[in-house]
């Protein structure tokens, strides 16, 4: 399968061959609760929708660098992620969201003015527009074409680059055709969508299919809960609505999988559900505020389940609580199960951000924890998150393991006591206290897992540890008591995390 990407825009001289199209997909179409028949023409809806989808062009000024003259091709995968919430992404290596780029290589040094096209809708007659952050960023001038060829400038009122949505404003003597944003919470796997938009520069162009998928996570970042569809979408698409067959706007194309760069099936829309907060925000505030509560979360793998002793898995990992932040104000505590937050089930570890993150800052929220195998509700006055960099130092490598008197092996890894040695050879805070990983077997559960030297244990199971020995009376305990597998508490350089691992 190919890689999914954020692809650079149609740019109107050459085809870049290869590349992963960041050119969205369709949104699913609202349906109701009783089947619909296939409809034979989608003509009425596209005449009546047509004028308030855009194309969008923008120029931008790009100094060659060395780099750009010796390399013809700038689409190289690249990684982001936000460490706070668990978050990876995928996508280009000049920029993530796929920034537009010259087509041939610049000169050193010599500025260039660089062309690119993508779509749009308008959802106010006021001349409120919205289309993805990477069709506009980085743009000196943007320009807005409609169906009737006018063409007006347009500026920036604000962008979200998390979930890649930026919105626009345009001065009409008129007011402008527009469409509304639909409930993506209604969608099902199935039901019919329908998408305009602007690839390879073509202008108003139709494309229809169905909802292939729903919360569909494709590495891009931390609020992923994408919209798959078949319908067909190709580079230039990009910030076009998804429609459904009421007319009304259930999602944003924004990438597609593609190993050629164009169209295979396998698009992605963001869903209004997304849109909806992020453009209420732009227009009050000029940017997205978020809601946060202070807590490091990690996913629940079946065999950190097995170490809970769930029988599936489920919810979100409090692998850190952030002093004096809204989480430990409200009683949060590390290793507590999220399962429910402000009314809204938490069955997956990214459900918790996304749901955080469109939450009023101060309100008080509920929110419902496992703890030691009992459901807590607890309440949380949600705070404002800081859009700053979260993520961990990278921990350093030692060249050489110091000589050790005595070491413990338990569960594939060889255990020491933390001395003051071994705090400065692995470079540990002063606060560090546990137990310090020295080896792993690397045909070990623990290395398949990423254990490394350096690594601290803090605590096995329910029970904290500062001894090699509490380690192995820990896991003797947790074999007597039935389990297959014992959950570690552990510091990874400055990153807390939890690690299950066999006991049988």
């Amino acid at each position: 399968m190919g890689r999914v990407s954020f692809v650079r825009e149609w740019r109107p001289r050459a085809a870049l061959a290869a590349l992963l199209v960041s050119a969205g997909l369709l949104g699913f179409g609202l349906q109701p609760a009783e089947a619909r028949m296939v409809p034979q023409s989608l003509a009425e809806l596209s005449a009546r929708l047509s004028p308030a989808v855009v194309n969008i062009s923008t120029t931008q000024t790009v100094t060659g660098t060395k780099e750009d003259s010796d390399e013809g091709d700038l689409d190289e995968p690249g990684n982001q992620g936000d460490e706070n919430n668990g978050g990876d992404g995928d996508g280009d290596s000049a920029n993530p969201f796929g920034q537009p780029v010259p087509e041939a290589p610049v000169p050193p040094g010599v500025p260039q003015k660089v062309q690119s096209l993508g779509s749009g809708f308008v959802v106010d007659p006021s001349g409120i527009i919205l289309t993805n952050n990477h069709v506009i960023e980085g743009a000196d001038k943007i320009d807005v074409t409609f169906a009737d060829g006018t063409t007006l400038p347009a500026k920036l009122k604000g962008r979200d680059e998390k979930t890649d949505i930026a919105v626009l404003k345009v001065e009409s003597k008129t007011p402008l055709a527009y469409v509304k944003l639909g409930d993506s919470e209604k969608l099902r796997v199935g039901d019919w969508v329908m998408a305009i938009g602007n690839p390879f520069g073509l202008g108003g162009t139709v494309t229809a299919g169905i909802v292939s998928a729903l919360n569909r996570d494709i590495h891009a970042g931390n609020y992923d809960d994408f919209i798959q569809t078949d319908a067909a979408i190709n580079r230039g698409n990009s910030g076009g609505p998804l429609f459904a067959l009421n007319g009304e706007v259930i999602g944003m194309n924004t990438a597609i999988i593609s190993p050629s760069g164009e169209s295979v099936g396998i698009g992605f829309a963001t869903p209004s559900s997304t849109i909806a907060p992020v453009l209420a925000q732009i227009l009050e505030h000029g940017e997205m505020r978020r809601g946060w509560i202070g807590v490091r979360i990690q996913s629940v793998t079946s065999d950190i389940a097995a170490s809970l002793g769930l029988s599936q898995a489920h919810g979100a990992l409090i692998a850190g609580v952030t002093p004096g932040g809204p989480g430990e104000k409200a009683g949060l505590e590390t290793g507590d199960l999220v399962t429910g937050f402000d009314g809204h089930p938490v069955r997956e570890m990214r459900d918790l951000p996304r749901i955080v993150a469109e939450t009023e800052i101060g309100k008080e929220a509920s929110i419902e924890v496992l703890r030691a195998g009992k459901v807590k509700n607890l309440t949380v006055k949600v705070g404002h998150l800081a859009e700053t960099d979260t993520k961990a130092k990278t921990k350093e490598k030692p060249a050489a393991k110091p000589p050790v008197a005595k070491k413990t092996k338990v569960l594939g890894l060889d255990l020491v006591s933390v001395t003051p040695d071994m705090r400065e050879h692995f470079k540990l805070g002063a606060d560090v206290e546990g137990v310090l990983v020295l080896e792993v077997d690397p045909v070990s559960a623990a290395a398949d897992k990423g254990i490394e030297p350096g690594d601290v244990i803090i605590r096995v199971g329910q029970s904290n540890v500062k001894t090699p020995k509490e380690v192995v009376a820990a896991v003797d305990a947790e074999k007597k008591a039935g389990r297959s597998s014992v959950l570690l508490r552990m510091l990874s350089g400055s990153a807390p995390r939890f690690v299950a691992l066999p006991v049988k």
